[in-house]
């Protein structure tokens, strides 16, 4: 199926490992153009090294600490700059930090809303003019399955993600008029550094000793085994694409069957 992302770009946020990269990857293969941007530079060089010779895409690697005021706007401003606009944006970012309610204080609440609201807030303002130029856009959000349901030990998580879905649903409706769509991505567990830093060892041995340790946690997914990176990526692609048109402010959740609601 094509796509229609030939000779689109996408801007991936958080691109150097684990599902931000594995969306850059799924749209550098339809034939897109994509920044990466990350805040450690080995690692963002090496990923955008890795999206190239696996695609033959053109690539822009942009280091920034995308929690600094300002770096977000540099970082679309370079992908306009690299390839004259911007059509796709993937907004991903590390979540924030675990712990139950009691342990948590202000200073943690407030990282948390500004490591998952503002994050979004800024990149879709900065993204939007240059969308609108063109009257199409896709925005896709990765966010978290402690939008629909609380996770354990994750209370910034569960009380920050659910007010970021329905700032999605809000501005919807004024994105549409201009052909641009939003939707909401829901990951369950995935086989990615973030559950096990063994996954990301240049060592197989280590790698496989990893994924050994982590069967029991796919025995309580429905489906008996973690998510593959890949998985997620390519409904990234596709609701980036021409073939999701109609669709926009939906929520889907890629989770192997452990989300239990009935919406």
């Amino acid at each position: 199926m094509d796509l229609g992302l030939n000779e689109k770009t996408a801007l991936v946020a958080a691109s150097s490992r684990g599902l931000g990269l594995a969306s850059a990857l799924a749209l550098a293969r339809e034939g897109a153009g994509v920044t990466l941007c990350a805040r450690g530079r080995e690692t963002l060089e090496a990923a955008a090294e890795l999206v190239r010779v696996e695609t033959g895409a053109e690539v822009l690697a942009v280091a920034a600490d995308l929690r600094e005021e300002g770096e977000i706007e540099r970082v679309v401003a370079a992908t306009v700059e690299r390839f004259g606009g911007l059509d796709v944006l993937v907004d991903n970012s590390g979540g924030p930090a675990r712990g139950a309610f009691a342990e948590l204080d202000d200073d943690d609440w407030r990282a948390a809303f500004e490591v998952v609201t503002l994050n979004l807030v800024r990149f879709v303002r900065a993204a939007l003019p240059h969308m609108r130029a063109e009257r199409w856009g896709r925005i896709v959000c990765i966010q978290s399955m402690s939008v629909k349901q609380p996770v354990p030990a994750l209370d910034l998580s569960n009380g920050i993600r659910p007010g970021t879905a329905g700032l999605v649903k809000a501005i919807m409706p004024e994105l549409a008029r201009d052909g641009i769509t939003i939707n909401l991505v829901l990951p369950g567990v995935f086989a990615t550094a973030r559950v096990h830093p063994g996954l990301a060892s240049t060592d197989e041995a280590a790698r496989v000793r990893a994924r050994e340790e982590l069967a029991p946690l796919g025995e309580g997914i429905p489906l008996g085994r973690l998510g593959e990176p890949e998985e997620l990526g390519s409904l990234v692609a596709f609701l980036a694409s021409e073939r999701a048109s109609y669709i926009t402010g939906a929520v889907y959740q890629v989770d192997g069957g452990v989300i239990r609601s009935n919406l």
